[in-house]
């Protein structure tokens, strides 16, 4: 079954250094609620419900995958806890096991680092909008208002200074916005002043990596046109919502 570290989301629950993903929520359907949503049951394969959606919200670039054990597990793995598919599902749903490893992998830097849930949604955040990737700058955005306040998310997501930000957190998203943006024109006084904010060496390469993941996967969500969820957008609070002003526009809500 699809691993809990989908994120760019993890909606309704609080977040943990163990389960940190992608634009990430809880996955775990229901046939007539996926149906209420404008969405197939498991069950329905391409040119129905999942596909036509699709098609007319263009949540994506491609086309679903022909229906399998495998799509039909992934699909309920949203279905249940959320009652919808997300579109980026819509994607990874042609490699399932591929998100699962990248899932694990993800797990494995973050379960066992000493930066706090809040430090890796100031990386996510200061990532995905210097990237000006939408989905994940909501979904993490989100999650930096939970841990921290609406004000706060939206600052870090504007690049903006503000005494509220702790000299880690002013440290981890500038290096962030540095790496992102070019990672060859860093420099041994950038590493310096992580060290400064009082970061380790250890705790600097696992930024660093968390980082990379998190482009590499908004990039392949975003060069396929992946668009963040209209129940997503409808959830973030107005300071979020308000300092996104880049990439994809949310998917419109179907009746």
């Amino acid at each position: 079954m699809k691993s809990h570290l989908l994120s760019c989301l993890l909606l309704a629950a609080p977040i943990s250094a163990q389960a940190l993903p992608h634009c990430d929520l809880p996955r775990t359907g229901a046939s007539a609620t996926a149906q209420a949503e404008g969405h197939a049951a498991p069950g329905e394969g391409p040119g129905k419900g999942l596909d036509a959606a699709t098609s007319k919200g263009m949540a994506t670039f491609l086309q679903l995958p022909p229906a399998s054990e495998a799509t039909v597990l992934f699909y309920k793995s949203d279905l249940d806890p959320l009652g919808y598919v997300q579109n980026l599902s819509r994607l990874w749903a042609w490699r399932p096991e591929v998100e699962a490893a990248f899932a694990s992998l993800r797990s494995d830097l973050t379960s066992n680092s000493s930066l706090s849930p809040r430090e890796l949604a100031v990386l996510v955040c200061a990532t995905a909008a210097s990237l000006g990737d939408s989905y994940c700058a909501l979904a993490w955005g989100k999650r930096l208002a939970q841990v921290t306040s609406p004000a706060i998310a939206a600052t870090v997501i504007r690049a903006s200074d503000s005494g509220d930000l702790t000299a880690r957190d002013q440290a981890l998203a500038a290096w962030a916005r540095k790496v992102t943006r070019n990672p060859n024109g860093t420099t041994p006084e950038d590493v310096q002043t992580l060290r400064a904010a009082g970061l380790s060496d250890r705790e600097i390469f696992e930024a660093t990596t968390f980082i990379a993941f998190r482009v590499a996967f908004a990039t392949i969500n975003d060069a396929l046109g992946a668009r963040p969820d209209w129940q997503l957008a409808a959830g973030v609070p107005p300071e979020v919502l308000g300092a996104v002003t880049f990439g994809r526009r949310p998917a419109e809500r179907r009746n």
